[in-house]
């Protein structure tokens, strides 16, 4: 007879999620066994099985949810019928707040993505690519130039995404209104440079 799935199964799959990104993180993917994630988790070995056949599983899901749910988050924000400054500083906030709890999943996200096979870091790299393209369109409305060289264009966005991912990196206990000075700077800085600080 079939194991029957309990209902709580997708809460405790997304527990495990939250708990492995957790380990992956501190301890790195490759030195991570199935009975540290268990325990990590408060379940058995053989229980984990019961959700994911494998270590590898468990990160693809992780890295799957996060970027995919990033993406969504920020490429669906309601935009039309703002100037594109306006627009640049929504996005640009979005994604700050976004990163918000997810320290684990972009640390693995930065450090394990390459141990996956070639097809799903394909799949999970056409999200960042996605979110990227996106904020760059943003970015060159607001300087139309850029859009005739495309070297600068993907120089300022990658600044920007640089700048997001330090901050992010380094104030992880920031709070919200923290978070929304320094989108705002990133936005003063892309926008004005210095002399508009």
């Amino acid at each position: 007879m079939a194991r029957t799935i309990a209902k709580d199964y997708e809460e405790k799959r997304g527990q495990i999620l939250k708990s492995a990104a957790k380990v992956f993180a501190t301890e790195g993917f490759d030195r991570a066994s199935m009975a540290t994630l268990a325990r990590e988790c408060g379940i058995s070995k053989a229980n984990i099985y019961h959700y994911y056949e494998s270590k590898d599983a468990i990160l693809f899901d992780i890295l799957d949810n996060y970027l995919s749910g990033l993406k969504k988050r920020i490429c669906t924000l309601p935009l039309d019928g703002l100037d594109p400054e306006t627009r640049l500083r929504r996005v640009v906030s979005a994604i700050l707040m976004a990163y918000e709890g997810q320290d684990d999943e972009h640390k693995v996200q930065m450090n394990a993505l390459g141990a996956l096979p070639d097809a799903q870091q394909d799949l999970l790299r056409s999200y960042q690519r996605e979110l990227v393209r996106f904020t760059s369109d943003v970015i060159a409305a607001c300087a139309p130039a850029l859009s005739e060289d495309r070297h600068k264009r993907r120089g300022v966005t990658m600044s920007v995404f640089g700048m997001l991912n330090w901050f992010h990196m380094w104030n992880t206990r920031a709070t919200k209104q923290e978070r929304e000075a320094y989108a705002a700077l990133v936005c003063d800085l892309t926008l004005k440079g210095l002399d508009g600080l």
